[in-house]
């Protein structure tokens, strides 16, 4: 059994559509971001960044004790390699398919979530900032179009590589983005939308997707951390 401590972002669906693929038994442990259940005492002792998604996995490969994983692309490597599916083996296979996904978790996560804060959730709209991650969105969905142009899969098969990257395509409307401007990205996101995991992955989520919009105590929670509140806790 896997716990996983899940809200229903970008990252958090990457966790769970991995988990649908691979029919691992798991269950959802809701953290909800805007009330601040990441800065529990109980959920900060496996996940020290106060960000979900996180999993404490009491049957890991080998025996023993239960092992915690934070950090969305840590875990997929870690499920992956449990479960001997979605990263290749062979050293070159296996290298682009972490190459793409450290593009991700480095390139079009950051960047993307810069454009949804500035755009919809920062108090004061700054059409400089906007503009910035608005446009370097749009280049990262240019690298991706080029990247799929006569290929399925951003590395070969179905990889950890396209989960991690999908879900922060989704919200490709909000992002200020058109997928008619990019047609080999439109496509390879039409083919994953479609899988039954996918759809499996994001009925999950909706029970939580479903709760009251961010209220503005719930921003300064998300949005005002700093060294000095971290240790304080």
């Amino acid at each position: 059994m896997i716990d996983l401590y899940y809200w229903p972002t970008p990252n958090g669906h990457k966790i769970t559509m991995f988990l649908e693929e691979t029919g691992l038994d798991y269950k959802i442990s809701p953290v909800d971001i805007s009330a601040g259940d990441q800065f529990k005492p109980d959920f900060l002792a496996f996940s020290p960044n106060n960000r979900m998604p996180a999993i404490i996995d009491h049957a890991p490969s080998g025996g023993g004790e239960a092992i915690s994983v934070f950090e969305s692309g840590a875990i997929l490597v870690y499920l992956a390699e449990k479960t001997g599916r979605f990263l290749p083996s062979d050293a070159r296979g296996r290298k682009t398919v972490l190459e793409w996904l450290f593009w991700q978790m480095g390139g079009l996560g950051p960047m993307a979530g810069q454009n949804h804060h500035f755009a919809i959730y920062a108090p004061e709209k700054l059409p400089y900032a906007i503009n910035r991650y608005v446009n370097e969105t749009n280049r990262l969905y240019g690298v991706l179009d080029r990247r799929l142009a006569g290929r399925d899969f951003l590395a070969g098969d179905y990889s950890i590589a396209d989960m991690a990257a999908y879900p922060w395509i989704v919200p490709h409307a909000r992002q200020g983005q058109n997928l008619d401007d990019t047609p080999n990205l439109k496509r390879w996101f039409e083919i994953i939308k479609a899988r039954p995991a996918t759809v499996a992955a994001y009925i999950r989520g909706e029970p939580y997707a479903s709760r009251p919009a961010v209220t503005e105590e719930g921003k300064k929670l998300l949005f005002g951390q700093t060294a000095a509140s971290i240790r304080a806790r």
